[in-house]
């Protein structure tokens, strides 16, 4: 114990300079609430605390000794970025210069334009090893995959695929530090408080986190329009969305599977209110 002092003070010397070394680059020494994965080379941080260094103008979290090999505008190099499946949501657009990631939009615009009206949409399951196709076509060609109704005449297939990409991201659409704030709105009572909690937690999400879960909420909004001939409404969408776009930073089981109820009512009140909240 009193090896400790020291220990902690050369420590918090080290963060100083660290900070001060990537003031430069608007970098600065970070810890992470939960797994999180470098956007650059990919590879996990380890450690409880200080793990990496987070970009203050856009948000980039790197390695220490990856963040010397960032460009200056923080766009990760296209070379390292081998696949779209398991690769970090912001890592991905800005590597390819979009908004959203290019299999949610290219998976929301197949399923809108022939699926809207099936029975049990999102719910019901695709056959699995068509749907490591689709993920292995957008690993491997990326925009130019083929998903038409030529090559998966099944429109659960492309739901499938949809799915399988946010439960495979290495941080959550909704992601760890935004976790807590989303849970804490599903378990408010009043409606008013309950919607400016979860404008709040939105805040916390990165820029292409936030912008992706727009675009899904509309998505799915539009897909309860049809809940007459589909058969799902925000509710059901929610207990399909809430464990996918969302995982607990907790490592104990029993509070990861309590959160579950409020995980699926956050879906819920996103699609319910997604004119509002976004």
């Amino acid at each position: 114990m009193a090896t400790m002092g020291p220990m902690l003070l050369t420590l918090a010397a080290s963060l100083h300079f660290l900070s001060i070394f990537f003031h430069s680059v608007c970098v600065c020494v970070h810890t992470f609430r939960g797994p999180h994965w470098c956007e650059y080379c990919a590879n996990f941080m380890w450690g409880l605390i200080a793990q990496g260094v987070r970009c203050a103008d856009c948000g980039l979290n790197v390695h220490k000794q990856c963040s010397k090999m960032v460009p200056n505008d923080c766009k990760p190099d296209l070379k390292h970025v081998k696949k779209v499946y398991s690769c970090d949501l912001t890592t991905l657009v800005k590597a390819h210069i979009t908004k959203r990631p290019m299999v949610v939009d290219m998976c929301i615009r197949e399923i809108e334009s022939r699926g809207l009206n099936s029975e049990g949409l999102y719910r019901v399951s695709g056959f699995s090893d068509l749907i490591e196709d689709v993920k292995m076509a957008f690993d491997r060609d990326g925009e130019k995959a083929d998903i038409s109704v030529n090559m998966y005449e099944d429109i659960n297939i492309i739901t499938g695929a949809l799915k399988l990409y946010f439960r495979d991201l290495p941080i959550p659409l909704i992601t760890y530090d935004a976790y807590p704030k989303f849970i804490e709105s599903a378990k408010i009572m009043d409606p008013d408080e309950q919607l400016e909690t979860l404008h709040e937690a939105l805040k916390l999400l990165p820029p292409a986190h936030c912008e992706t879960l727009r675009y899904l909420m509309a998505h799915l909004k539009r897909v309860t329009l049809h809940e007459k001939e589909n058969l799902m409404n925000a509710e059901n969408l929610g207990i399909v969305f809430g464990p996918t776009l969302m995982r607990s930073p907790e490592l104990d089981a029993m509070a990861a599977l309590n959160d579950i109820r409020y995980q699926r009512l956050v879906v819920e009140l996103l699609i319910k209110n997604e004119d509002i909240l976004f």
